[in-house]
């Protein structure tokens, strides 16, 4: 499910490979840009003018971060009811794995990106182990708290710092490209602009007439005119503005009240209702393993690309607190496990924060409290169409594209890997597939043109290991 102003990432070294390091999670008391000491708090806990934004900023990304992933609140609870899940309690579970990751990973990571349920790992959970495989719900949710423990020992034990620091920098980047392609289609799709092919082709454009097309391309070039204008909030005015229209003039937007009370206590809730000796099953456990080797991969990935976007990558190419946000998805998913939900992952939706100018925690803390805030006004979610969020996705998917410039086109091999990495992530609509050709091209390239002194023992080993699980048949 996936930012900045006129350059998303900062000028990388083309000699380094990405690695991640924690940062000193200690306040900073160093001046801000203008060389006024910060005089607040949430200044100094979050290092705000350190990072060199604002407390005003931080809290509009928030909201904008928010806006563009609330759908999930609707999106997760459908998805898990089709295969007899209560779509009230998911959607409970749903808003708690999002205020939690994302608190985790503003207040401790202090990084502006938010976490909720994985949508691809949603759709895994409900259309292939509940309704293909017949596995019950007490055992699937098992199953996604056993998969959140091996994925956090994955993480606090260096495994996925190891995968970053052998991450190519062709690939690195391509993943960035990928993951903005992807953010493209989703949100064309979501209005319909872009929608399936039944002539031969996978995709044609949409009813150019209808209201949420026009709308989607309207807003989208508002955005661009207030961003190029520096408008602060841009983004997040252009979705309010077009949530106003829609209540106006949409009959599909209607107001449905403000308040409704969670019921935590229901028989229906799904909290504390895992069945882990369940998961413990030897049919069970292959699937746990397809769901970490995934995760890895794909919320590494994304974490890496929004990181690079908001321009949170040091002078040696580490992402700053890399160590606790890879940390804090995989934690999350734990708690997933527990209260109900889906497996849980940073938000590509996050660089929609980072877009219009996130780069504290704040901002995540800003997304954890409203989705705290979301049990209790659940009808609100249903005002924001996806007409109103698709501008603020293509904004973003658009900025991501300019990860080309950052290839190395003298190291053909290194770049056309990239490439080959963000080409099929879009093509697969899957990031993990792509990071698997990325790096079966760059070694087989590799061996082709007879540099193979230049491959590194870990990339080898990943590429191995990517394609015994694809070939395996354990790819979700």
């Amino acid at each position: 499910m996936q930012s900045e102003q006129t350059s998303p990432t900062p000028v990388l070294s083309t000699t380094q490979e990405s690695t991640v390091q924690e940062s000193t999670a200690q306040p900073s008391t160093t001046k801000s840009a203008s060389g006024s000491a910060p005089t607040s708090v949430l200044d100094r806990y979050f290092s705000i003018s350190q990072r060199g934004s604002t407390i005003k900023c931080e809290v509009i990304a928030g909201l904008t971060t928010f806006l563009a992933m609330v759908y999930s609140v609707i999106v997760v609870p459908n998805m898990l009811g089709a295969a007899g899940f209560d779509p009230g309690a998911v959607f409970i579970s749903t808003c708690l794995i999002a205020a939690f990751g994302s608190l985790l990973m503003g207040l401790w990571a202090n990084l502006p990106m938010a976490i909720g349920c994985a949508i691809s790992l949603t759709a895994f959970t409900a259309f292939s182990m509940v309704l293909g495989q017949g596995i019950s719900i007490p055992v699937t949710l098992g199953a996604i708290f056993l998969m959140g423990i091996v994925f956090t020992l994955v993480s606090v034990t260096g495994i996925r710092q190891w995968v970053l620091t052998n991450l190519p920098k062709g690939i690195a980047h391509g993943t960035g490209i990928g993951i903005g392609l992807f953010l493209l289609l989703i949100a064309t799709n979501s209005v319909q602009l872009i929608v399936g092919n039944d002539a031969g082709l996978p995709v044609k454009l949409g009813d150019i007439h209808s209201l949420p097309v026009i709308a989607t391309i309207v807003g989208l070039a508002a955005t661009i005119g207030l961003e190029r204008r520096g408008v602060p909030g841009g983004i997040l005015l252009v979705i309010i503005a077009l949530s106003v229209f829609g209540l106006i003039f949409d009959p599909s937007v209607q107001y449905q009240g403000l308040f409704a009370w969670p019921n935590l206590m229901s028989e229906q809730s799904l909290i504390g209702q895992l069945d882990i000796m369940g998961a413990l099953n030897p049919v069970v456990l292959p699937i746990v393993l397809a769901l970490v080797m995934t995760a890895i991969f794909d919320a590494t990935g994304t974490i890496r690309a929004v990181a690079g976007q908001a321009e949170l990558l040091d002078e040696k190419d580490n992402i700053v607190g890399g160590g606790k946000a890879l940390t804090s998805d995989s934690v999350s998913s734990i708690v997933a496990g527990a209260v109900g939900g889906a497996p849980a992952a940073v938000y590509i939706e996050s660089a929609a924060g980072t877009a219009a100018g996130g780069k504290t925690g704040l901002t995540a803390t800003i997304v954890g409290i409203l989705f705290l805030l979301m049990m209790f006004l659940a009808p609100l979610s249903y005002l924001v169409p996806a007409y109103a969020t698709a501008p603020a996705l293509m904004y973003v998917g658009l900025l991501m594209l300019s990860n080309v410039t950052k290839l190395d086109f003298d190291d053909k091999i290194d770049a056309m890997a990239g490439l080959t990495c963000a080409v099929f992530i879009i093509l697969s609509c899957n990031i993990v597939t792509g990071i698997m050709l990325g790096f079966v091209t760059l070694v087989v390239g590799r061996l082709a043109s007879g540099e193979w002194r230049a491959l590194k023992p870990g990339v080898v080993a990943i590429t191995l290991g990517l394609v015994v699980f694809y070939m395996g048949g354990w790819a979700i």
